[in-house]
């Protein structure tokens, strides 16, 4: 399955051209994409986030983040870095497992772009949606774009039983009564940032792991950022396992309490 997704980005390349990313100054977006045991995932979310950029003609690069991996998901990233090229496939691994929001500053200290693009690696988040975080951005000049599980009008998950679905949002309702970030999903790890309110966020944020995510909506507030939002399906991952465990919840919890005494406004 690897073997042929990576052949499918040679073609995919090979079409497109120059496409969107291939004029000579820096980009105007950079995708983050952390990566742990995302082998069979990469390939696809780099050839949809490739095609999604190019039908929207605009500039971009891809920054995969790999954790050091077992499974050999940053062989496939050089694959695909030849693929697609260096100028579109930026590779910044790191030594081992350090966690979600330190993979995000390593990350930004090699990203180009005037606007940053978090999202999952693996095909929870379909790229479909950038093209309208792009356009929502733009209409409102927003400092935030957030992509939301929890508007009525489109958001939602597929793929999870009714336990999972009361879990994420019974602590999603308890995080937005305790701390009122002005925005609906403030656990979703599929945002855009302008560049400068990502690095300031990024430097007062202490969390780490899921509750990172959660502090970086309060700390906007705070500083007054806009905050706009899309609503977006969440499909739970294809390949692989969750890495949400006991330890995390416990973690979201203590985040939310810490959180709490924090907030001035």
């Amino acid at each position: 399955a690897v073997a042929a997704g990576v052949h499918a980005a040679e073609a995919a390349a090979a079409a497109a051209g120059d496409g969107g990313g291939g004029d000579a100054d820096r980009p105007k977006f950079s995708v983050l994409l952390p990566t742990y045991n995302e082998r069979e995932n990469l390939p696809l979310i780099v050839s949809m986030i490739v095609a999604a950029f190019d039908e929207a003609r605009e500039s971009f690069e891809i920054v995969v983040i790999d954790d050091a991996s077992p499974d050999g998901t940053l062989d496939v990233a050089k694959q695909l870095q030849r693929a697609y090229g260096g100028e579109r496939i930026v590779l910044r691994p790191r030594p081992g497992k350090l966690g979600l929001g330190t993979a995000y500053v390593h990350g930004l200290q090699h990203a180009r772009g005037d606007y940053i693009v978090i999202m999952d690696a693996d095909l929870s988040h379909h790229p479909k949606y950038l093209r309208e975080f792009v356009r929502v951005q733009r209409e409102h000049q927003y400092d935030i774009v957030v992509g939301t599980r929890y508007r009525r009008d489109g958001g939602g998950v597929a793929g999870w039983d009714w336990k999972r679905r009361l879990v994420s949002s019974g602590a999603n309702q308890l995080a937005l009564f305790f701390l009122s970030p002005d925005c609906s999903d403030v656990t979703g790890s599929f945002r855009l940032y302008r560049r400068a309110v990502l690095q300031r966020l990024i430097s007062v944020v202490e969390s780490k792991g899921y509750v990172f995510q959660m502090e970086m909506l309060v700390r906007a507030k705070m500083f007054g950022y806009t905050v706009g939002e899309v609503p977006i399906v969440f499909v739970d991952r294809l390949y692989g396992e969750s890495k949400l465990g006991g330890a995390e919840i416990v973690q979201y919890a203590a985040g939310i309490v810490s959180l709490w005494l924090q907030i001035d406004y």
